[in-house]
């Protein structure tokens, strides 16, 4: 096992806070496996890869001999995660979450070791615990505690609803650390007060308190908001090797960094090698290529990012899209840009009404296609390739005031 030091410089990566970590130190220098724990709730039926930024982390803690432990909540799920809702969320069925259930464990081997991943499902403790003991497992936390969460004190405020078993949530996630004796808990950064919750309930119990590392919710698609099947914006880690080729090829340069801090296996050190060739004038396209390669193999092979780089070729590029292209954000005013108006904004065109004249005589084209309808419009989050003849071709971002 590497010295703990090693250990912490690669752990720490794309992390948000360790709490504590002067605990994490020691733990690691005890030199044992520790029980890393990292809870899912079956809400649907897929894994993207915002969540695989905490299931990399899991797989950091396995290189390093670590146990990790791949909690499937089927007792919460029932229950319903209220983190950052503004309303009481409906819980799932019993079948929609054996049905979820049975997927994840699909589709965590892309990432996790088999040999050193245990999986377990909550209902195997909470579903024996009587009523006596839920309301004793109630009576070592307070509702003021609760109404410190965000979305509860803000929904207190505004005189929303709060059901009762919402606040079981958190008490019934601390729980499952006990049941598990964690030394370390996973979560996002949204999860904060549920790990917390963890380290309380584990000292009640008389046990040392976990480690709580929170990692960043990653962005989705469209660069602002956190990657969700809802707001599609995702990419599914089970998605054809074309089309995760494809949407990954889609974000802007920016994002691309993120990405790579928080889905990449490639060391720090490299990845600041290609940010500064990028700096030097090295075209970012051909680093996303690189990005798109890593995550599309992980999950499909090489073979699969090789067929998704060939697709992306011949839907993109069949258009004579150059192998240089320039990217572009535009910042509109309102929910949607009408397209000749965007064509100007990214300076394809010198006026609107010359925009308005290459529509009409099929000079245009968005994402490859051909558009002729004067009346086409984009919307802000969307990015698109613009193109007006063979020459005049720009990517751009659009983006709301």
């Amino acid at each position: 096992m590497k010295p703990a030091k090693d250990q912490l410089a690669e752990l720490r990566r794309g992390t948000e806070e360790v709490l504590v970590d002067r605990e994490l130190e020691e733990r690691l220098a005890a030199a044992r496996p520790l029980r890393i724990k990292a809870g899912f709730d079956p809400t649907a039926p897929d894994l993207h890869l915002g969540h695989t930024v905490l299931i990399n982390k899991m797989r950091q803690f396995q290189v390093f001999g670590h146990d990790v432990i791949f909690l499937i909540g089927d007792f919460t799920g029932m229950i319903g995660d209220p983190t950052g809702k503004n309303a009481t969320r409906p819980p799932l069925t019993p079948e929609e979450i054996t049905a979820n259930a049975a997927t994840y464990e699909a589709q965590i081997y892309k990432i996790l070791d088999p040999d050193q991943t245990r999986v377990e499902f909550n209902s195997r403790w909470m579903g024996e615990m009587s009523a006596a003991d839920l309301v004793q497992l109630a009576a070592r936390h307070t509702v003021a505690r609760m109404l410190e969460r965000d979305d509860f004190s803000r929904r207190y405020a505004e005189g929303r609803a709060i059901a009762i078993h919402e606040f079981l949530y958190p008490l019934v996630q601390g729980y499952d650390s006990v049941a598990l004796q964690a030394d370390v808990e996973l979560g996002g950064t949204d999860q904060k007060f549920n790990l917390l919750v963890g380290r309380q309930l584990q000292q009640a119990w008389g046990q040392p308190p976990q480690v709580v590392m929170t990692v960043p919710l990653l962005e989705g698609l469209d660069g602002i908001q956190k990657m969700s099947k809802s707001l599609d914006n995702y990419v599914g880690i089970d998605e054809p090797p074309a089309s995760m080729f494809g949407k990954l090829m889609s974000i802007s340069d920016e994002l691309m960094w993120r990405y790579f801090e928080l889905l990449s296996f490639r060391p720090l050190g490299e990845i600041e090698g290609l940010r500064a060739a990028v700096a030097e004038g090295r075209n970012p396209m051909e680093v996303k290529f690189e990005l798109a390669r890593e995550v599309t193999a992980r999950f499909h092979g090489e073979a699969g990012a090789a067929a998704g780089r060939r697709d992306f070729d011949q839907r993109i590029r069949a258009g004579a899209m150059p192998e240089e292209m320039e990217s572009r954000t535009l910042v509109i005013g309102d929910e949607e840009i009408g397209l000749a108006a965007a064509l100007t904004a990214a300076g394809l065109t010198a006026s609107n009404s010359e925009a308005f004249r290459e529509i009409r005589q099929r000079a245009v084209r968005v994402d490859g296609e051909r558009v002729e309808d004067t009346r086409h419009v984009l919307r802000a989050g969307e990015r698109h390739v613009l193109a007006v003849g063979k020459r005049r071709i720009v990517a751009v971002e659009l983006r709301r005031a």
